[in-house]
């Protein structure tokens, strides 16, 4: 098949869609189909290249780096658009979101009669924290943000979510095409229990505290994660050999490292900025992984801790408790409640004997969500789109 892919962000960009889409678009290469990727420039100026076997197509594009690091805003697409689909003739069409690039894309795929699937990142909670004033009309910008997304998704012919409560959110926000859960998947092979790593190693390679139980956090650092939410868990804490370990970067580093100097954590938080080559011996040199966010529709950074092997301590919101059986691989925390995860940070502290058996109960759930099952089906959801008359 010729497919392709369209989105706001794709390499380098380390967030979860655009891991996701480089994924989906290097693994479809591998197996023979012919791919695309169209999504705003990196470098503001448009090109063309091929990477790993995918040919990518920008747009111009122009930063908004003040608002986040990742956030390139395209310049009127629809020629550029116009020309890429000419060029490479695609068989279907998958967007990743509903902003100006893929718009164009959907209006321009549309008058080809071509397929389109179309995969939702999006949640209000993504997006609000960049626009200022919004978080005091929210049921008036989640009713706005929503529309906006369905004027896009419902023009498409099947949309994918990562998990069922994410299937679950849009048609009650008024989809009306078909939708179906379909993980983001992980490599497995990468994101594995290692015992040649190094655990001291490591942990001194990064300033870790060898004596202390590791609570393991990887991601953007921005506000919608609600790492603050674990900084101030340690108000609530009787015991001192807890050390919570931020790997990542984002909007509001600074402002939480501030936050931990306020609240005189000293070593007792860990800030080691994005990791990404190594992240998967950092994995294995932590104790638990732990995930405070309150708008994850699923959480790639918490399927490579489970494939690694952790316990997991994460929110009790939207997708997580998806990835979580409490007591057996981990416990959930109530969103935003900073007493309750002091208490399932101390809890799991106290289980050192637990960590192994939790561990492999992690494992075994991160089994249904590897990269090849992902590939395959969307393999499937593609033949299936094109099989069916409109």
């Amino acid at each position: 098949m010729r497919i392709l892919i369209s989105g706001t962000t794709y390499h380098p960009a380390l967030n979860g869609q655009a891991i996701f889409t480089v994924n989906l678009a290097e693994g479809l290469a591998k197996r023979g189909h012919e791919v695309a990727a169209v999504y705003p420039s990196e470098q503001g100026k448009a090109y063309s290249r091929t990477r790993n076997g995918v040919r990518l197509e920008t747009v111009n594009s122009f930063s908004l780096s003040f608002l986040h690091p990742d956030s390139f805003v395209p310049l009127p697409s629809v020629k550029r658009v116009r020309q890429i689909l000419d060029d490479f003739q695609p068989d279907i069409v998958h967007i990743q979101d509903h902003y100006p690039t893929c718009r164009s894309v959907v209006m321009e795929s549309k008058k080809r009669k071509l397929k389109i699937v179309g995969t939702n990142h999006f949640m209000p909670e993504n997006l609000a924290p960049y626009i200022p004033g919004l978080s005091k009309i929210k049921p008036l910008y989640n009713r706005l943000l929503w529309n906006w997304m369905l004027e896009v998704y419902n023009r498409v012919d099947v949309v994918t979510t990562q998990s069922r409560v994410a299937a679950d959110i849009v048609r009650a926000q008024g989809l009306r095409v078909p939708v179906f859960p379909a993980s983001c998947g992980i490599d497995l092979s990468q994101f594995r229990p290692d015992p040649s790593v190094d655990r001291l190693a490591c942990r001194a390679r990064y300033g870790l505290d060898p004596g202390r139980t590791i609570f393991l956090f990887v991601g953007r650092v921005d506000k919608e994660k609600r790492l603050d939410v674990l900084l101030r868990a340690f108000q609530y804490m009787k015991r001192d050999d807890i050390q919570l370990v931020i790997a990542g970067s984002g909007a509001e580093l600074n402002e939480l490292q501030a936050l931990a100097k306020k609240l005189n954590l000293g070593e007792r938080v860990r800030f080691t900025g994005f990791i990404h080559e190594n992240l998967h011996v950092l994995l294995n040199s932590a104790d638990i992984f732990t995930m405070p966010s309150e708008a994850e529709l699923l959480s790639i950074a918490s399927l490579e801790a489970m494939a690694c092997g952790l316990p997991l301590l994460l929110a009790d919101a939207v997708a997580l408790p998806e990835l979580v059986t409490p007591g057996v691989n981990g416990y959930l925390f109530k969103p935003g409640d900073s007493q309750d995860a002091a208490h399932y940070m101390e809890l799991l502290a106290d289980q050192p004997e637990r960590w192994d058996e939790m561990g492999r109960a992690s494992i075994e759930k991160a089994q249904y969500h590897g990269l090849e099952n992902t590939i395959q089906r969307y393999e499937a959801l593609y033949k299936d789109a094109l099989n069916k008359t409109s």
